[in-house]
């Protein structure tokens, strides 16, 4: 890739030089405003209303507004006139700058790149100053009433010094006119007294005038009036003569139609009749037909509700024979499954069965075989047998001796607490035997429940005077050897001496 940017390396920069060169010097002139591009050439481009490009940092791009630019023209002061009045002049000039080239270039010697605002302010002492010339050369009738004459003087005496700035008038229009002492308002009073005295005359002939034409009006209306009742009634009573042979054309006429619309109606009658009964029985062949139509209808959704309801039925019955017949192939492959597997549960255990027969077998071989090689060995084993039994009694009986002669209180006292619980139940079983014991109170407040209790430890005590008569063994005084009691105040000491003996 870097191998490939630095064989183009010689085009690509040209290239990014031209687009940065388009980008920065790309310009677009309005069309009310002139782009002049200056610098490298001896003569410099105009643009107006069209695009271009300036050589950035080489050429300088000016700007000149082309545009219309109006300029208030008031004199200041009273300016005297050709008959000496003096007077005040506001008028309104509109101008623009020339669009053709020598236009333009004179122009931008003056008003580059300036706004509207300050050419108008450049240009309005020149043209005050053309107007104030041109009033000292009117008297103020001119100045007053010929205004459009004397904005034309101020144009002409203004476009040679416009012209040399590039500037074009394009009209200008006189907007007031003000003399010092008043005298426009005075030639105004006399003008006004003069159209007055014209208007009264005129007004005084006029009504002159309109009362002759209406008596001449009044006099020929009136004999128009007159022939015209004459007409009038001759009119009227040619009228009523018409009327009357009218009247009498329309009576027979009218009686002629009243008879044969007589005639007439009575046939309509009758067609309508006859249309109205054939038209009744039309509307009861319809509603028969319709009632009819009604119960084919009826009988085909009935029809139609038999057929879905049978169909429902068919498929549900359907429906019902598929899954009782999936059911009983499935239970049939259950079954058959099952089968299978007793099948093979009978088949292993039979074969468990004959192994075990085998081996039964084999034992009772071996049994017998055992017994017959035993019965041999019996004798000799019982008289063995006879005899080490009696030497292992002897030497279990020359052991316990040993042992006992060993045994001292504790020993003798552990195994009495070890067997007492024994003791106690044994002595306890007979009672759970008795399904109900009423127990009645003495008058002594002793006995009762408190005496099946107390009667625990009475027979206890029993059984252990009974052991110690039977044994010869004090049994109380070993359980109290141990005691604080029996060792300071009896000396009583139940620890067996070592046996010197070997």
């Amino acid at each position: 890739m870097l191998e490939l940017v630095l064989k183009y390396l010689p085009f690509i920069i040209p290239t990014v030089c031209i687009v940065l060169i388009l980008a920065l010097g790309y310009v677009k002139a309005p069309p009310d405003m002139a782009f002049i591009i200056s610098g490298l050439r001896k003569r410099p481009r105009i643009l107006i209303g069209k695009a271009g490009i300036r050589v950035p940092f080489l050429e300088r791009l000016d700007k000149l507004y082309l545009g219309q630019i109006s300029v208030d023209i008031k004199t200041d002061t009273y300016i005297p006139t050709n008959d000496f009045i003096n007077v005040k002049v506001d008028a309104i000039a509109k101008i623009r700058i020339r669009p053709d080239t020598e236009g333009i270039q004179q122009a931008a010697k003056n008003f580059l790149n300036k706004k509207p605002e300050m050419i108008s302010a450049d240009l309005r002492d020149s043209l005050q100053g053309n107007m104030r010339e041109i009033i000292g050369t009117l008297d103020l009738k001119s100045v007053n009433t010929d205004r459009d004459k004397f904005s034309d003087q101020v144009m002409m005496k203004a476009s040679k010094d416009m012209d040399k700035l590039g500037i074009e008038i394009l009209s200008c229009n006189i907007q007031n006119v003000q003399d010092e002492n008043g005298l426009i308002n005075d030639l105004g009073m006399d003008n006004t007294s003069k159209i007055k005295k014209d208007a009264a005359i005129a007004k005084a002939q006029a009504e002159r005038d309109v009362a002759i034409a209406q008596a001449e009006a009044d006099r020929t209306a009136n004999d128009a009036r007159v022939q015209a009742q004459t007409e009038i009634a001759q009119k009227n009573n040619d009228l009523d003569i018409r009327k009357a042979s009218l009247k009498k054309t329309a009576d027979t006429a009218k009686a002629e139609a009243d008879a044969a619309y007589e005639i007439q109606n009575q046939a309509q009658q009758k067609t309508i009749q006859t249309a109205t009964v054939n038209a009744e029985i039309a509307k009861a062949e319809r509603e028969t037909e319709l009632r009819q139509r009604q119960v084919e209808v009826k009988e085909q959704e009935l029809q139609a509700s038999i057929n879905r309801v049978a169909d429902a039925e068919k498929y549900r019955a359907e429906k019902e024979a598929e899954a009782d017949l999936v059911r009983r192939q499935k239970s049939a492959e259950a079954q058959k499954y099952e089968q299978l597997q007793k099948a093979e549960a009978q088949k292993k255990q039979a074969e468990a069965e004959r192994y075990a027969a085998e081996q039964e077998a084999n034992g009772i071989k071996a049994k017998y075989d055992a017994e017959a090689a035993g019965i041999a060995a019996k004798g000799r084993a019982e008289a063995e047998a006879i005899k080490a039994k009696g030497e292992a009694e002897a030497a279990a009986m020359e052991k316990k001796a040993e042992a006992y002669k060993k045994y001292n209180g504790a020993a003798m006292a552990e195994m009495m607490i070890r067997i007492m619980p024994e003791m106690a139940a044994e002595i306890a079983k007979p009672l759970t035997a008795i399904d109900r014991i009423n127990i009645y109170q003495t008058g002594e407040g002793k006995g009762g429940a408190s005496q099946i209790s107390g009667n625990m430890p009475v027979i206890m005590k029993q059984v252990f005077d009974t052991m110690s008569e039977a044994t010869g063994v004090d049994f109380t005084e070993i359980m109290k050897a141990n005691t604080y009691d029996a060792k300071v105040n009896h000396n009583v000491n139940l620890n067996m001496p070592e046996d010197t003996t070997e």
